[in-house]
């Protein structure tokens, strides 16, 4: 028998899935590492479960206690479904421009939601802060933090990175991922430079994000206008990323993210969130400049059901101007076959 004890233990241990389209399109081995397969669906079920853990090991959490988090989403989707496994309370702020479908689950799940206007990091009004002052005022409640908490890069130190070392038999050239958070690059990097240290680690960026010209230059500087994916990119480096040893960045813009996930769909099978567009992009890209015969992994982080009425929607693409990027991923996707 093949049983886990709890959802706890159904984290970790996603599949390394070969994505034929880009790997086909560049001679090189790209695997995209299944996140989505999380029981909470998403990379983030790995940070939420590391950062409880060490809260109740350190005696921070106890019995009845809260989880407070401010997240885009899927974050506080991970923290709801453990508060629900063992018996906590979760408290979720969340800014009010971020998909639906996320919303619904939250609620689903029964937990206290707070949405709030996106605002920028140094407003005390950001969702981060604002989960940060409600933590303060309840007893018996912890701010998960997962930006500068690095309990969050250390569950990726200790699964994601000796997973994937393990699944491709320790042939890795390059690893791919972008970053909000820092944690999955963060403790994966460090892994893989510790155990594998000829491994490229590359952090791929959405335009409107500054982490592109930090790499570069050392400057925290925007790169171009905000982009539409939910999670990822940010105009600041976090406790989680700081003293991560990166050997490039690269930038991955709406219409190419958009693009890539149409081609993953009609020409791979999968379905996937804005942040697998900007990290198979920035892998592919990667792939041309490396040349055939490389193996470069990186985060499929959730599934495209959380962005249906956005990503999949032809009539918010048309409104944001990506619709000709979905149709030309589609008919790449489907010249797969042809």
């Amino acid at each position: 028998m093949n049983v886990v004890k709890d959802f706890a233990g159904a984290i970790g241990n996603t599949p390394l899935i070969r994505l034929n389209s880009v790997s086909a399109a560049t001679g090189c081995e790209i695997l995209g590492k299944a996140e989505f397969m999380n029981p909470g669906g998403s990379v983030k079920d790995r940070a939420a479960l590391g950062i409880i853990d060490a809260a109740e090991k350190s005696g921070a959490l106890r019995a009845g206690g809260t989880v407070v988090e401010g997240t885009a989403g899927n974050t506080g989707i991970a923290i709801a479904h453990l508060c629900r496994a063992r018996g906590y309370r979760a408290l979720i702020v969340m800014p009010d421009n971020q998909s639906p479908e996320k919303y619904q689950a939250l609620e689903a799940l029964g937990v206290e939601l707070r949405r709030v206007k996106p605002v920028p990091y140094a407003d005390p009004n950001h969702y981060q802060r604002v989960a940060g002052r409600l933590a303060g005022e309840i007893t018996g409640a912890i701010w998960a933090n997962q930006f500068d908490n690095t309990a969050n890069r250390d569950s990726h130190y200790a699964t994601t990175g000796p997973e994937i070392l393990r699944d491709t038999a320790g042939r890795i050239d390059a690893f791919v991922a972008a970053t909000g958070t820092g944690g999955t690059l963060g403790g994966t990097g460090r892994y893989l430079k510790e155990h594998a240290p000829g491994t490229r680690i590359v952090l791929a960026d959405p335009q409107g994000s500054s982490l592109y010209h930090w790499i570069r230059s050392g400057e925290l500087r925007a790169n171009g206008p905000g982009s539409v994916t939910e999670g990822i990119g940010i105009g600041r480096v976090t406790s989680n990323l700081q003293g991560t040893p990166i050997d490039q960045a690269i930038t991955v813009s709406d219409p190419e993210a958009v693009q890539i996930l149409y081609r993953m769909l009609y020409g791979d099978g999968l379905l996937l969130g804005s942040a697998s567009g900007v990290n198979v992009g920035a892998a592919e890209k990667l792939a041309r400049e490396l040349g055939p015969g490389h193996t470069i992994v990186t985060i499929l982080c959730d599934g495209g059901q959380r962005y249906q009425s956005r990503l999949y929607s032809r009539a918010w693409l048309a409104e944001k101007g990506l619709l000709e990027a979905a149709d030309r991923g589609r008919a790449e996707g489907e010249a797969v076959h042809a």
